[in-house]
């Protein structure tokens, strides 16, 4: 990995050779967050947006100069990333916006954006050769670890709340993942996986530990950009829980912008549940990530579920550098913005992809977003993730007769 200058600490600013640490900072402990710093004039010898319009890899692999993994490192055959950023001139207009764009990630293998870091673990799991790779997860991590590794027949245990949704449980099981169902929390399932790769020398792909999980995650960043021809958006808006993801992408937009690639810097609105809103209210109160404190989260939205985020240093720091916002809705806009979304762009989203066009709404209600501006929303998951959530936020279907004049009395509405 020549073109990976170092791995810096970001709570004390030291920097490490990559074969140095593994993880995290030593001086930190768990919470010594790395943040993997490039070599642009390297990578520009190597990679150019000329070159990728003639790049017919249409996977997050065209940007892998841009990723820390060593060039000849082969790669999971399956299709993740490049999914569709369609205009959504409807929702756009309803907002009374100009311009808006929708990013299904539900798109992906294992239809949700986790697929991204994923694809990224399964290659650095084995340029370590490590035997078996562990995650911890609410549902879509675990289920995109497992399809990548089932890709390659790679062993993997994955730790879930015992509260995941049915649907993403039975992902885990179907890729012949081995599933630990924890009775706790997320964050206590966290704890537990990090806990158990220490004792078996596992590979860790848990986000806000693994500094290169950010490094998949900001690769829908670069596809945003590349998608709109380099003319990089106002806004991009997105759920956190964790903060993993709103981290990744401010640091694809940032080697964008370093090396010249596109002219400005996007705003970056994070969305958070109202019952799982710890990044909202350090950022409302302007305090330091290492300050936080753990809450006790709830919402529906159970994929931006953390009590305490793992990965809030770069979650602040995502909106803060981008001088964007944190936004809170309630479980109710979240349910409500499901439908809204869907027929409004035809993406079907679950809660937490959802959870960005209800913030899109609130943002502009606060005024931070202005007419003119160009918006990206990223869905994050598909809405066969949690369909029990999705039947919440509709009605009841017609239940008819076997005759013609049943239907045409309830379309009359009698």
């Amino acid at each position: 990995m020549d073109h990976v200058k170092s791995l810096k600490c970001l709570i004390c600013g030291r920097e490490y050779r990559p074969d140095e640490v593994e993880y995290v900072c030593p001086e930190h402990g768990d919470e010594g967050i790395l943040d993997v710093q490039y070599d642009y004039d390297l990578i520009h010898s190597r990679i150019s947006p000329a070159s990728l319009a003639q790049n017919h890899d249409y996977t997050i692999w065209r940007y892998k100069p841009l990723i820390a993994v060593e060039p000849d490192s082969p790669t999971p055959p399956l299709t993740v990333g490049w999914t569709p950023l369609y205009r959504a001139d409807r929702l756009a207009a309803g907002l009374g916006l100009k311009h808006v764009w929708v990013k299904d990630d539900g798109r992906n293998p294992s239809a949700s954006f986790k697929d991204r870091a994923s694809a990224v673990a399964v290659v650095k799991a084995r340029e370590k050769g490590a035997q078996i790779i562990t995650t911890s997860s609410t549902g879509n991590a675990g289920a995109a670890l497992s399809a990548l590794c089932a890709s390659v027949a790679q062993p993997n245990v994955v730790f879930v709340p015992e509260s995941a949704p049915p649907a993403k449980v039975a992902q885990l099981l179907v890729y012949g993942s081995t599933v630990m169902l924890v009775r706790g929390t997320y964050d206590e399932a966290f704890a537990l996986c990090a806990q158990a790769a220490r004792e078996f020398g596992w590979y860790n792909r848990n986000t806000g530990f693994n500094p290169y999980m950010s490094e998949g995650k900001k690769t829908a960043s670069l596809e945003i950009c590349e998608q709109l021809g380099w003319d990089a958006p106002d806004w991009i808006v997105v759920s956190v829980g964790d903060g993993c993801i709103i981290g990744g992408l401010y640091k694809g937009l940032f080697d964008l912008y370093s090396m010249g690639w596109i002219n400005k810097m996007p705003k970056i609105l994070g969305v958070q549940a109202a019952g799982s809103a710890a990044l909202y209210d350090a950022w409302v109160r302007g305090i330091d990530a290492m300050a936080m404190t753990p809450i006790e989260a709830h919402t529906v939205a159970d994929s931006i579920s953390a009590d305490l985020p793992a990965d809030r240093i770069k979650g602040l720091r995502a909106v803060r550098a981008t001088n964007g916002a944190y936004v809170k809705v309630t479980d109710e806009e979240i349910l409500a913005a499901i439908p809204v979304l869907a027929r409004g762009s035809g993406v079907f989203a679950e809660p937490a992809g959802a959870a960005a066009y209800a913030g899109l709404v609130q943002g502009i209600k606060e005024g931070r977003i202005t007419p003119d501006e160009r918006v990206v929303i990223l869905s994050t998951g598909n809405g066969l993730k949690d369909i029990a959530s999705a039947r919440k936020s509709v009605g009841e279907p017609f239940v008819v007769d076997k005759d013609l004049a049943d239907v045409k009395r309830k379309l009359a509405g009698q």
